[in-house]
């Protein structure tokens, strides 16, 4: 399966493929893939993603999926890339990852159907969509700050073209221990469907991305952390978790809470942990 990334060469944003552990650029330079600096592999117009989708998940959290998915956005500024820093301003407790797998248009997409959507699909690439719970209680319509804030969206490390999404096994790891161990087959819409559902009224434009969903067991990174997502078939995506350099400002906005709202989603759910926390990571 073809495999394409982007990274920074001699100053330039370039677009290389993967030969083993090499990427090469097309005019035959090349660089050793560990020494790369990356790019996210894709520049999308905007980037959608999927409330809910796995029924680990949805077990999790002890309640019903509607009839059809719910989305929500993640602006353009929030894109991060593989080995890059992801930023828990300071301030901020609960910053949680996403282990998940990303949809890359490929060709302008409007008014489709499930079956046609394949067709309009580029590949896949990984993607951890963070969630910074802190803004939970403020923001729990839109979900912008929770998931838009700089350096919440890291995609990579390469986009894969010709990668068939069924059976595929995804798996979260904190500093090497698993966390979060799931499987494209629990996903409730598959990505077809997320594609046509989406197009019915928002144009797609190639390089757009469709998050897909997250299995069970997302929780709190802290600074320090080192999160990896590996998905079979697309590899693996690296990031590091850091302590902004600014303190959220107090002359404006709604402040960091820690509401019931807030520790029972960031701790996994409305049921098993109310009252009863485990011991804080700060």
């Amino acid at each position: 399966m073809p495999e394409y990334r982007r990274i920074l060469l001699d100053g330039a944003a370039v677009q290389v493929t993967v030969e083993g552990d090499e990427l090469v650029a097309g005019d035959g330079r090349r660089v050793k893939a560990e020494d790369a600096r990356h790019l996210p592999p894709v520049v999308p117009s905007k980037v959608i993603a999927v409330h809910l989708n796995h029924r680990s998940r949805v077990d999790e959290f002890g309640i019903t999926l509607p009839d059809t998915p719910t989305y929500f956005h993640k602006p353009t500024s929030s894109l991060n890339s593989h080995q890059g820093a992801v930023v828990r301003p300071e301030g901020c407790k609960w910053l949680n990852y996403e282990g998940e797998v990303a949809i890359v248009i490929g060709r302008t997409a409007r008014n489709i159907s499930p079956a046609e959507a394949g067709e309009y699909i580029a590949g896949y690439t990984i993607a951890n969509d963070y969630g910074l719970h802190d803004f939970r209680d403020t923001d729990a319509g839109s979900m912008l700050r929770v998931k838009g804030s700089d350096t919440l969206c890291p995609l990579g490390p390469g986009l894969v073209t010709d990668w068939d999404f069924r059976g595929k096994s995804l798996t979260t790891y904190v500093n090497g221990e698993v966390v979060q161990d799931g499987s494209t087959d629990e996903m409730q819409w598959d990505m077809h469907y997320l594609v046509a559902d989406i197009a019915r009224t928002i144009t797609l434009h190639p390089g757009d991305v469709l998050l897909s969903g997250t299995p069970a067991n997302s929780r709190p990174v802290r600074p320090g952390d080192v999160v990896d997502v590996e998905v079979e078939g697309l590899g693996r995506l690296t990031n590091h978790i850091v302590t902004g350099p600014t303190a959220i400002r107090t002359d404006v906005g709604a402040r960091p809470t820690e509401s019931e709202e807030v520790l029972s989603t960031a701790l996994g759910g409305d049921w098993e942990f109310r009252g009863i926390r485990p011991p804080r990571r700060d």
